[in-house]
């Protein structure tokens, strides 16, 4: 596809592919020339995702991975690496929410929110990293964060606090790497329907929140299709550490 978005001759690792923006970015990745590794724990959903990918004439390789534990993550980057070559692309999209107030957060649930949203996103980022700078590429990262990252909201102070976490880690990884030629970024998403707030978006209680937020709607997917590709692709070159917020002003509002 001879676009600025084009991503011929890219390796793209998407953790988080069996649903929302995870499965999303993988298609777009792969409809534009990439060759992608799909990678997440639920693996039958993942074989759907490859086969379909390979039906419209693309490339891909489902991996399981497990964010939280290294030696999956290790495993996941042999695989890709054994059958596409070094990874240049990341996107990190492996995340979960525990909707409680801070006084009803246990330990356990605390520790589950921020080994998968944050350090999981760190440990593929490293890892990513690594293996670019051994080859000798370049690459990009793109970490999906979220408004809440940089906004808070009542009773998610756990989830608030990681994808908060997610852009600073961004900011200094964008730093460190930048000599190298890898860039890192991070999307903020606002509300689009996904697995993860589809019951709650799907009540009345929900819709009656979007209809008093800034634009009054969730996103569709293919609205954050081209601010992903402009940090994923080339058409990003210049552009690294930044946290783009893609939510009709929804961040600028009441929240």
């Amino acid at each position: 596809m001879n676009t600025e978005f084009d991503m011929s001759g890219k390796v793209a690792l998407v953790t988080g592919a069996s649903s929302g923006f995870g499965m999303h970015f993988a298609k777009i990745l792969a409809e534009r020339g990439a060759k992608v590794i799909v990678a997440a724990r639920r693996v039958d959903r993942l074989e759907a995702l490859v086969a379909e990918i390979q039906a419209n004439g693309g490339e891909a390789l489902a991996v399981a991975m497990d964010v939280t534990n290294g030696e999956s993550i290790i495993t996941g980057f042999n695989q890709a690496e054994a059958a596409f070559g070094t990874v240049t692309v990341v996107s990190n999209n492996a995340g979960i929410a525990d909707t409680k107030s801070a006084l009803k957060t246990d330990e356990a649930s605390w520790d589950r929110v921020m080994d998968t949203n944050l350090k999981g996103a760190w440990i593929v980022a490293n890892e990513a990293a690594r293996r670019m700078i051994a080859a000798g590429v370049g690459g990009s990262i793109v970490n999906t964060a979220s408004i809440m990252g940089l906004r808070n909201a009542f009773a998610q102070a756990s989830y608030c606090t990681s994808k908060a976490g997610v852009i600073h880690m961004t900011k200094g990884l964008a730093l460190e790497w930048a000599r190298k030629a890898i860039r890192v970024n991070a999307l903020c998403p606002g509300y689009f329907f996904t697995e993860i707030n589809a019951a709650y978006f799907s009540e009345a209680e929900g819709q009656a929140y979007m209809n008093a937020s800034t634009p009054q709607r969730m996103g569709e997917m293919h609205e954050i299709t081209a601010p992903f590709l402009l940090l994923a692709s080339d058409a990003g070159a210049y552009i690294n550490g930044v946290s783009l917020p893609v939510d009709g002003a929804h961040s600028v509002g009441n929240m």
